[in-house]
């Protein structure tokens, strides 16, 4: 078994892409990223889902933290990403929000073809321990697999998405209850009315304490709703200052970020690191994991609750 402790020396990466995917019905086959370890065994995986316009490209500070603990990371490029340049009119933009949780999917189903990607790698991974995560549109989609349903026009939850292979998330900056729309992203984003009733699996939320969404019509504590109104093992880490980007997640040199904070990143990566260790561990839960490395943050750049 890896050493994920996530205080401890990192090992070196290797990295794949792109891995091409067969995906009838998609328009466009599916593209993967593969980042993982080096050396070891009996590594664990965690399947990362994007936010709008981004790609496998994308996410390089948690990415190569991940991966050098101990972690295969999987990444899809979903089909609203700026390097596929779909048009808005495209007949398959209604149903994206549905193409990225089958994406999702997808990338376990293909894991045979996404091992032998990178040489020496086959063998070498533990598909009883795979997690996922997600910023922004990513972490909706992501929940997706843990339980969270999409309402339908008159509050009724849809379609089962979860997937009993998924044991453990982190869900970064994820969309609050529908219910809090403002006009104009009520009436072009209806799946973004998720219930997180049944989303029972264990999951990290993270939330920054400055983001304030033009989709919304509340004020940051809208991101904590996944924690808030879901059952189970949940963990939620507030960070101090963080806005949607949490400090600089999305890339190293990421345009979009407005709130860069270097050691806001840094605490993120140690906390999910040890909560995803804790939560894929035979008996463990991640919100032990998850306190003890907040407590060793010099900081104080986050608080952390669990239920």
């Amino acid at each position: 078994m890896p050493d994920l402790n996530p205080m401890n020396a990192p090992t070196t990466v290797v990295s794949a892409r792109p891995v091409v995917l067969a995906a009838p019905g998609r328009g466009e086959d599916l593209q993967v990223r593969v980042t993982a370890p080096a050396a070891g065994d009996g590594l664990p995986v965690i399947v990362f889902s994007h936010g709008f316009g981004s790609s496998m490209n994308g996410y390089g500070p948690l990415v190569d933290h991940w991966a050098a603990r101990g972690f295969v990371v999987l990444q899809p490029t979903h089909l609203d990403s700026r390097t596929l340049g779909i048009p808005a009119e495209d007949p398959r933009t209604p149903r994206i929000w549905r193409f990225r949780v089958e994406d999702l999917g997808r990338v376990l189903d293909g894991l045979d073809v996404l091992e032998a990607a990178v040489p020496g790698l086959a063998g070498r991974v533990d598909r009883a321990r795979v997690a996922v995560a997600g910023h922004s549109w990513g972490a909706q989609t992501a929940g997706t697999l843990l339980g969270a349903r999409v309402l339908d026009a008159d509050g009724v939850p849809g379609e089962d998405m979860s997937d009993p292979r998924v044991k453990a998330g982190v869900l970064l900056a994820a969309t609050g209850l529908g219910d809090d729309l403002t006009p104009f992203a009520a009436a072009h984003f209806p799946f973004m009315r998720p219930s997180f009733a049944a989303m029972t699996t264990p999951a990290l939320v993270v939330a920054g304490d400055q983001d304030r969404s033009p989709l919304s019509t509340r004020g940051p504590d809208w991101f904590t709703d996944p924690y808030t109104h879901s059952p189970g093992d949940k963990s939620l880490l507030t960070l101090s200052g963080g806005e949607h980007s949490l400090g600089g997640v999305s890339g190293y040199e990421a345009a979009e970020t407005t709130d860069e904070n270097p050691a806001r990143v840094a605490l993120l990566q140690r906390v999910s690191t040890a909560f995803l260790h804790g939560a894929l561990q035979d008996g463990g839960t991640g919100s032990g994991a998850a306190a003890t490395a907040l407590a060793a943050d010099p900081g104080q750049l986050g608080t952390l609750v669990s239920k």
